[in-house]
């Protein structure tokens, strides 16, 4: 049983995008503040009269995101 769904998050000139790996789940949003909200709300449509035990996650699982930066590394 899945106790945690992960998004994967990325930026380019039109906002930000969050892709849930292994689900059909993207929202975008012009912030990452309004991204979090964003990527909640669609979490919770998606399961929305679901047996989310049948779908293999935990009753409330919980969300976890990436965000690669890019540019310049130093060491």
């Amino acid at each position: 049983m899945k106790s945690t769904i992960q998004f994967y998050i990325s930026h380019n000139s039109e906002g930000y995008t969050a892709e849930g790996a292994g689900l059909g789940i993207v929202t975008q949003a012009d912030s990452l503040d309004l991204l979090m909200t964003n990527i909640q709300e669609a979490v919770q449509l998606h399961f929305e009269g679901e047996a989310v035990a049948d779908l293999g996650f935990t009753r409330v699982p919980a969300i976890m995101v990436n965000y690669e930066l890019t540019g310049p590394a130093h060491a």
